[in-house]
């Protein structure tokens, strides 16, 4: 298509939103509400996601290491445990630093602890990670079985329920933003089908006069990109406005917690582009969808 063709359809599908006031309103609207409601929603959803990522990555095995073990044993144990083709990474903790953290985390109650520096009862620690969170368990039960690990933990037990919530939580909210947009598309679709309905005594003319089907569909489906992104300009101020004081008021009192939200930037401007390529996606599909009936012979 030559530009100059293509600056003509341009000018005409500006003209026709122009002179379509109601239509375009009511196209505008829908596309407005229902990203709202999705752009809100999948804001929600991508916070508890990382929320969600944040805890699985703090799971962690805690091997505790047999008293009798030698140093030997003890290498042999770390690599048995690093040829595991679940294991991400392994990290030694001696008894001394075990100890010393127990002191620590006990505040003024754990001075009492102290007595036990010079006959230390903890044992030296590997404490592993995994590659998949949810393969702790599955790793937990191999290492059990190894010999010189003494006792395995990683909340056995609680851990399933919190992978087993985690990942039904994201099923959840897979299907509820699917369907959002599915009810999206529906809506906006109709509404802007009910505008190209309204005109088509301006299709049928333009076929009468010879225009092709493409030449007639051009101005139709650059209307129906202007109405997506027209309609996605408030969504974006809204759910910008709306996360920055609820990032204002949450962020502080998060501080210092090893769970955080999603930081303003990038995220913001991840949604805002997100709302427009969907705005313009779902109005040109809307568009074109509506537009072939009539260019059917």
């Amino acid at each position: 298509m030559k530009l100059r063709t293509l600056g003509r359809h341009a000018r005409e599908s500006f003209k026709s939103i122009g002179r379509n006031g109601w239509m375009t309103f009511a196209s505008v609207s829908a596309v407005t509400v229902t990203l709202v409601l999705v752009g809100v929603f999948f804001v929600i959803m991508m916070n508890l996601n990382k929320v969600a990522s944040t805890i699985e990555g703090d799971v962690e095995i805690r091997v505790h290491i047999d008293v009798a073990a030698s140093k030997q044993d003890q290498a042999t144990l770390k690599k048995q445990i690093e040829q595991l083709p679940e294991v991400k990474s392994i990290q030694f903790s001696s008894k001394k630093h075990e100890l010393n953290n127990l002191i620590t985390s006990l505040g003024s109650e754990g001075k009492a602890f102290k007595l036990f520096e010079q006959d230390n009862p903890l044992n030296d620690v590997f404490i592993v990670k995994t590659k998949n969170p949810t393969d702790t368990p599955k790793a937990a039960k191999k290492i059990e079985k190894m010999n010189f690990a003494y006792k395995v933990k990683y909340g056995q037990g609680q851990v399933e329920k919190l992978f087993s919530f985690i990942k039904t939580a994201r099923n959840v909210g897979v299907v509820l933003i699917i369907g959002l947009l599915f009810t999206a598309i529906f809506l906006i679709s109709n509404t802007i089908k009910i505008t190209i309905i309204a005109r088509r005594r301006e299709i049928k003319i333009m076929r009468l006069v010879g225009a092709t089907n493409s030449f007639i569909r051009w101005p139709f489906f650059l209307e129906g990109l202007w109405l997506g992104i027209l309609g996605s300009i408030v969504p974006i101020i809204v759910i910008s406005i709306l996360y920055y004081n609820a990032y204002a008021y949450i962020a502080p009192k998060l501080a210092g917690n090893f769970i955080q939200i999603l930081p303003i930037s990038p995220f913001m401007y991840q949604v805002s582009g997100l709302l427009i390529l969907m705005g313009a996606v779902i109005g040109v599909w809307g568009s074109v969808m509506s537009v072939r009936k009539f260019l059917k012979v």
